[in-house]
């Protein structure tokens, strides 16, 4: 008798939940301060978050952008922007320098942040630390496992240690101090307790994936509640009628069977259904899913959702199990933050919202030579823009952008380009190219082809759609972007006084193409040679239009 009426009171306790939610959830959408899926429409790819004190921290995967392995944070889960990157530079080969090779859609992947404070800590009276593990995806030693750790989640972090490769892995702080990995498709591993290496002999495989699984089954990302082990995956059964879905597996003993469950499968917004993230509380004890979404051009975009806990399960969505459009907010007034902006360079460092492609050459760049400015020299003869070093970049951002850059370019040499790009494996330019002592201003869409083992430029097919003739070497140029479904276009435009502005070339299709660079399109500012260096390129400003918040 008692365990039907715990049943029914737990049931009737679960539907006063959905109904309150639910009537909240229709009243969201009047309030100025509600969030609105996605909650970061822009490319934030495997994210893994945790919540220290007030302030919710997020990692992403960057791949071939330097530095690498953003750290955002965020009080309401709104407002998010870059704290850090746990790295300058990776330089385990020459591939990451843009030579005999590329590291594009590799590097930096699926990175796992936890923070854990020991018990010898605690006596200490010391406050513990953030920890984040991550595994380039490549062969051999390019391919080892980074920790790093930081006492501030806003650096600087160390490296710890260097170790075999572990798959989207997740680290994992249990409460006796005991750490462990979970990677691949549900293999497990403990490591030392001072995160040298594995402890040899502990591999375990924790599950077997199910045999119409024959998909996707990875991004792991686990965490312990009420003394439950809980193993976050993506899932895609390649049949008609199944999709992409998140799936939980939890244990009470890591030494025992898991069960499994389907804890989300939904599309949003015209896109196609969401998958692989990981689930965080608040201070007051509520819980949220963040999720990434595939969106095309843009690439993958987070969602928000609500997490409720039904029969020891952590359900994400709404009352329907989708993603709502509106959420409500966690903290009002928090001030309007962003992981991307505009830019005077009237600083002596690099806004943080910036990443190299590649790592830079240092030597090559400069905001202090000519103040107010970036300054970008060339610094190598290269043949195409996918092998131009010191190629600068933000996310575009959903559902439309738009982004000028003014640019003098008094100063480039005979065959010297620059310009401004939306940059992926198929890309949209403008490009600005000097030919004895004329200007040239092209709209062109070009496309790199890679070698599939080192990712080496193979060729670039560089197609010219419209051309100016430029008798100043001062101007504007500009980039819209159009993320809604269906479209994905860019449109490109030029001024030479910053306020008359003229269409160039045609609309562009962006694309998302895994097999390339992996990620979304971005804003890439780039100047090199192909005949000698010396040229430069002086670049004043980057500024968002007014579609951007």
């Amino acid at each position: 008798m008692s365990t039907l009426k715990d049943s029914l009171l737990g049931g009737l306790f679960v539907a006063m939940a959905i109904l309150t939610f639910s009537t909240e959830a229709r009243s969201q959408e009047s309030r100025p301060d509600a969030i609105t899926n996605p909650m970061l429409w822009a490319d934030v790819p495997d994210p893994d978050v945790i919540r220290v004190g007030d302030c919710f921290y997020l990692v992403s995967t960057t791949m071939h952008l330097m530095p690498g392995a953003p750290i955002m944070r965020s009080r309401d889960l709104k407002n998010w922007e870059i704290v850090s990157y746990v790295y300058d530079r990776l330089t385990d080969s020459p591939k990451y320098d843009l030579n005999e090779g590329t590291v594009y859609g590799r590097g930096q992947w699926a990175t796992s942040l936890k923070f854990h404070q020991t018990a010898a800590e605690r006596r200490a009276g010391k406050p513990g630390r953030f920890y984040v593990l991550f595994a380039p995806n490549e062969a051999g030693s390019m391919g080892d496992t980074y920790i790093y750790s930081a006492e501030k989640a806003e650096g600087p972090w160390t490296l710890v240690s260097r170790m075999r490769h572990f798959h989207d892995c997740s680290l994992f702080f249990d409460d006796d101090d005991r750490v462990y990995v979970v990677f691949g498709t549900g293999e497990m591993m403990e490591l030392k307790s001072d995160l040298s290496d594995v402890v040899e002999g502990s591999y375990r495989k924790i599950f077997e994936r199910e045999e119409d699984e024959t998909g996707l089954l990875e991004g792991s990302r686990m965490i312990k509640h009420r003394g439950r082990y809980y193993l976050l995956m993506i899932s895609h059964v390649w049949a008609p009628g199944r999709h992409r879905r998140e799936v939980c597996y939890r244990t009470k003993d890591l030494r025992s069977s898991w069960e499994k469950k389907t804890i989300l499968e939904s599309d949003f917004g015209g896109f196609p259904h969401v998958g692989q993230g990981t689930i965080v509380d608040t201070e007051d004890g509520d819980w949220y899913g963040i999720i990434f979404q595939d969106r095309g051009g843009v690439g993958r975009v987070l969602t928000l959702m609500p997490c409720r806990w039904i029969d020891g399960w952590p359900m994400l969505g709404d009352e329907e199990g989708r993603i709502p459009l509106h959420v409500r907010p966690l903290v009002s007034g928090e001030p309007t933050r962003s992981i991307v902006t505009s830019d005077d360079f009237d600083t002596t460092t690099l806004n943080v919202c910036w990443q190299w492609n590649h790592n830079p050459i240092d030597a090559a760049w400069s905001l202090t030579e000519r103040p107010g400015w970036l300054r970008l020299h060339t610094n190598r003869v290269v043949e195409n823009l996918y092998l131009a070093p010191n190629t600068l970049s933000q996310r575009m951002t959903g559902p439309t952008c738009s982004a000028t850059v003014e640019l003098d370019l008094s100063h480039l040499k005979d065959g010297d380009c620059a310009g401004f790009a939306a940059f992926n494996g198929q890309s949209g330019v403008l490009c600005v190219s000097k030919q004895g002592r004329q200007l040239r201003l092209d709209m062109q869409e070009q496309e790199v082809s890679l070698t599939e083992r080192e990712k080496a430029v193979k060729s670039v097919d560089v197609k010219t759609i419209e051309s100016a003739a430029l008798r100043q070497s001062h101007l504007w140029l500009r980039i819209d972007g159009d993320f809604m479904p269906g479209r994905d276009i860019a449109t490109f435009f030029y001024s030479l006084d910053g306020e008359q502005w003229t269409k160039i070339g045609s609309d562009y299709k962006m694309r998302f193409d895994y097999r390339r660079l992996f990620m979304g399109t971005r804003y890439a500012l780039f100047c090199y040679a192909t005949k000698r260096t010396g040229g430069y390129a002086d670049v004043a400003s980057f500024r968002l239009g007014p579609t951007q918040q």
